[in-house]
């Protein structure tokens, strides 16, 4: 876990005054403590607008690295940005191109890799699979990152949560909230980054029992139902509403989960809600 350097307070993000102790403020606005001294941001405003551009360039083509990048960045902005610059901006939100590596096998044991379960895997039931995964957030000045577990089978989000830095601890304390209040699952998909392959995660893993599943190298359709649901949340809110601070964003994502699990009818879940099928008042034909 990497510690944010030189932090300071910011009292938009907690009420100091409050009767509230700032512990329980923090687990009502579903955020970290970590964030009451965090500052949005160290880049710049221009390094900020290209993050923001590159992420919605993302969503559209995933397989572009960073020389693809540069060129449609200096198309839909009209601004040069070398590739240098680019791979780094890249770097820190977390992105990498996607596209087909030359495998034969995947490792597994002590390298922290796991094979792929989920192909020719019939699921069929909540609680069969839950798959994670991290997602770069653009706010109107800076950005954050967004973890969230969703049960494959329902599309029902289980858990969320928003961090600062890409470290392991708020992946594992959104996971441990949604194991008390959910249950544990059979099996856990995720990507091979190194928060999933990291010994913590992998042990507590483990010790739960459950399965683990990794996509393969530059596979994201194997972990398609999540990938969907960041094209989603990003498309109708994120980008339409350009958060100013985290706890606006923190608001915005919780209004937006409750909707898409309890009110959005899914065309994949024969236009019921992910909650019905989560909690057996509808099946899924199969």
């Amino acid at each position: 876990m990497q510690a944010v350097g030189n932090p300071r307070k910011r009292s938009e993000l907690i009420e100091k005054d409050s009767h509230m102790s700032i512990r329980r403020q923090c687990r009502l606005l579903h955020i970290q403590r970590s964030m009451n001294y965090y500052d949005l941001s160290e880049e710049t405003v221009e390094n900020l607008e290209l993050m923001k551009k590159l992420d919605h360039l993302y969503l559209e083509d995933p397989s572009a690295g960073s020389r693809r990048m540069s060129s449609y960045l200096r198309r839909h902005t009209g601004r040069a940005a070398n590739r240098k610059r680019v791979r780094r901006l890249m770097r820190v939100m977390g992105i990498e191109a996607i596209y087909p590596r030359k495998r034969t096998t995947i490792p597994g044991g002590p390298s922290g890799i796991y094979p792929y379960r989920l192909k020719g895997l019939n699921i069929s039931r909540p609680n069969q699979v839950w798959c994670a995964d991290i997602t770069y957030i653009p706010m109107r000045r800076g950005s954050m990152y967004l973890f969230a577990i969703m049960d494959w089978y329902s599309r029902k989000i289980i858990d969320w949560e928003l961090s600062n830095t890409l470290d392991l601890s708020f992946c594992l304390d959104c996971l441990q909230r949604a194991i008390k209040h959910s249950g544990i699952p059979e099996i856990m998909n995720t990507d091979q980054g190194s928060q999933f392959t990291s010994e913590p995660w992998i042990s507590f893993l483990k010790d739960k029992g459950i399965i683990i599943s990794m996509d393969g190298k530059g596979r994201w359709l194997d972990n398609v139902a999540i990938e969907r649901f960041w094209r989603s949340i990003k498309y109708e809110d994120i980008y339409l509403k350009s958060y100013e601070t985290v706890r606006d964003l923190a608001r915005g994502i919780k209004s937006y989960i409750l909707r898409y699990n309890q009110y959005r009818p899914h065309r994949s879940l024969k236009e019921a809600t992910p909650e019905e099928i989560y909690n057996g008042k509808m099946k899924i034909a199969v």
